[in-house]
């Protein structure tokens, strides 16, 4: 999960979940080689740090994945299972801090393998072409193809340091038997497929970050609205995973004490057909699934069915914070309903 916001990244940066996150689940199960820094730091969440005077009994101590020098033919490459299966919107290969040691290009694979890891059998496709790569550099790729994907390789030429990979893209879910079981499940979490598709502001952080599992890690790993001068509240809107029957609801403000929401109220509606930008427009008059709450710093706000005012499926909700503020987290838990024909 990436806290802050490139302002010259492209859209499927701030529209999408990076699946190869480690926090999600991500692991790099595979490295031809990883003598310098080991594969799986290139997975972390953060932006990738420089500690000028880290050595380890290696070498310089790098935040990344960096491989030896090569002196025979050939590449090195890193296979990532991904978080969850998903559909791939595109990719940044970073290379931060890497200036002397950089690989020249890189390319990305991906396979589809739902019930294990790859083998020598396993069909690979290729789902971004080789790109060059610079010195310290965010490297941006969009992909196209419309494939589900559980796993990717990373390919440098012919060798060197990637400070991060991340992949973006959308988790594939099998409801179909959730539905049928009447199961609760956290409708809107990122690896449920959740996501954030518009919000009025985003000064601090992500808001996608509030689909994220487990509670904020700090202050920044959350959304947060920058100080409104204006009439009016700051707002976010959520699809989930999956259209469902909303049975809870639990609003995180953890780490947020001198700039909490004063209130929050949830509106919900669903949404049939395109999702346009209309969508901004038409969600200021969806119907109340939770009146106006006041919140507290640094709490876990629960709201069970005494509060929940909806009772028909949803697919969309708007998250009103009254006036500003920041919340770590978003939970609406609830039972996976059959899609409206």
């Amino acid at each position: 999960m990436s806290h802050d916001i490139d302002p010259s990244a492209p859209e499927f940066v701030r529209r999408f979940v990076n699946i190869a996150d480690e926090r999600l689940g991500a692991i790099a199960i595979f490295a031809t080689d990883d003598f310098f820094a080991d594969r799986q730091r290139m997975l972390q969440s953060g932006p990738a740090i420089f500690y000028p005077d880290k050595y380890d009994d290696n070498g310089k101590w790098m935040d990344g994945w960096e491989s030896r020098r090569k002196r025979v033919e050939g590449h090195d490459y890193a296979i990532v299972r991904l978080a969850t299966s998903a559909r791939i919107y595109g990719v940044d290969i970073d290379t931060s801090h890497f200036t002397g040691n950089f690989p020249p290009a890189a390319s990305l694979e991906g396979c589809y393998c739902p019930d294990g890891d790859p083998d020598d059998a396993t069909r690979w496709t290729e789902i971004v072409a080789p790109i060059g790569l610079g010195a310290s550099a965010h490297h941006y790729a969009s992909v196209t193809d419309d494939a589900v994907y559980s796993h990717v390789r990373l390919h440098i030429y012919p060798d060197g340091g990637v400070a991060r990979l991340r992949v973006y893209g959308r988790p594939d879910r099998d409801w179909s038997n959730l539905a049928q079981s009447g199961s609760q499940v956290d409708l809107a979490s990122m690896i449920n497929g959740g996501i954030a598709v518009a919000w009025s502001n985003a000064h601090y952080g992500n808001p996608n970050v509030v689909l994220a599992p487990g509670r904020g890690i700090n202050m920044g790993d959350g959304w947060e609205t920058r100080r409104r001068r204006e009439p009016g509240n700051e707002w976010l809107i959520i699809e989930l995973g999956h259209p469902g029957m909303i049975d809870k609801i639990i609003v995180d403000t953890c780490h947020f004490k001198g700039n909490f929401p004063d209130r929050v109220s949830i509106q919900a509606a669903y949404v049939d057909g395109e999702k346009d930008k209309s969508i901004i427009a038409r969600s200021m008059f969806w119907p109340t699934l939770l009146p106006e709450q006041k919140m507290q710093a640094d709490h876990i706000h629960e709201y069970d069915a005494a509060h929940i005012t909806a009772t028909g499926p949803v697919s969309h909700l708007r998250i009103n914070s009254i006036p500003d503020g920041g919340i770590s987290r978003i939970r609406i838990l609830g039972k996976p309903a059959k899609r409206q024909a």
